[in-house]
């Protein structure tokens, strides 16, 4: 395993009257916060949170400013036609194994794959109506300038978001509380990486300019 310890910082460790704290019941640790001061210097880092966060934003925010690569996982899944390509799982693995990464924590058949390689998970915890606020306006503006996306891929006509379920406007709200219980558990297992809570896009930029900042200063 990777020998990582607690998750106290150097202002000690959080406790109920810590009015930032996330109470984990029988969990071991608790995120760090967005002023918390990193315990590792991170070169294979997760961005975790449900569609339409910001995840790849934040990704390639951290890739420029640590000189750390990132890999849109999502271009590695999506084929043309939205078919996913048979290479997914060689080349994600390949990459989980590389020694310098930013990629977003996503599909089931390799986040554990991914989880066990990385020193530090970014927890992006917007609101629901926070991340509607973000995937509607970037949805409509993707279908209706044509953005392309992965491989050749573009958003579905708007009017399929009565009619598909998994439609991602509706996707993304579905499953908004899924990723807070992975990342619980996470938190609750005998190893887990160092954990960042971010919960608003103000924490999102404060903690680049501040924590991820003062590592850069120390390069």
């Amino acid at each position: 395993m990777h020998g990582r310890g607690p998750l106290c910082t150097a202002g000690g460790c959080r406790n109920a009257v810590d009015a930032r704290a996330w109470p984990l019941h029988d969990s071991g640790v608790e995120p760090l916060a967005w002023d918390d001061p990193l315990p590792v210097h991170p070169r294979r880092i997760l961005v975790a949170g449900t569609s339409g966060a910001g995840k790849t934003t934040l990704a390639r925010a951290l890739s420029t400013r640590l000189g750390v690569p990132h890999t849109d996982i999502d271009g590695l899944y999506h084929g043309p036609g939205w078919v996913p390509r048979p290479e997914f799982v060689a080349e994600a693995t390949a990459l989980a194994a590389s020694d310098e990464w930013v990629t977003e924590w996503q599909y089931s058949v390799m986040r554990g794959v991914l989880l066990a390689r990385a020193d530090l998970l970014v927890w992006l915890d917007l609101s629901r109506a926070a991340v509607m606020r973000q995937v509607v306006p970037r949805t409509l503006r993707r279908r209706l300038r044509s953005v392309e996306m992965w491989n050749g891929n573009l958003e579905p006509p708007l009017w399929t978001v009565f009619t598909r379920r998994d439609h991602i406007v509706r996707w993304a709200w579905r499953t908004h509380p899924k990723t807070a219980a992975r990342v619980r558990r996470v938190l609750a297992s005998d190893d887990p990486p160092p954990v960042v809570r971010l919960r608003t896009r103000r924490e999102v930029h404060a903690w680049l300019d501040g924590p991820v900042a003062a590592l850069t200063a120390t390069r």
